[in-house]
């Protein structure tokens, strides 16, 4: 695998960390994944049309901007979908 991404120099001028907030939202071009556990709680107000029982431990697939794309009960079945979707998945810490 390589790295086919690239950084705009402009988009890191000024930034203490190298990345503007607009370039780091963009990073990935829609590309990058990442999986998250959640609880049923919190996972409501991301997917109002869910409807939960409270005390759910559940994972959300989200792009590398944070935008949530998929809910399910299961760590491998977030992963799948990525991998199925053609999404390169990132460990974030």
């Amino acid at each position: 695998m390589t790295n086919e991404f690239t950084l705009d120099p402009a988009a890191t001028s000024g930034a203490p960390g190298g990345l503007t907030p607009e370039a780091f939202a963009n990073l990935g071009g829609g590309q990058i994944a990442y999986v998250r556990p959640i609880d049923s709680e919190d996972a409501a107000r991301l997917f109002p049309q869910a409807r939960l029982q409270p005390g759910l431990k559940l994972f959300t697939l989200h792009a590398a901007d944070g935008t949530p794309m998929m809910l399910t009960d299961s760590r491998d079945a977030a992963i799948a979908s990525a991998v199925q979707n053609e999404l390169v998945m990132v460990s974030v810490h």
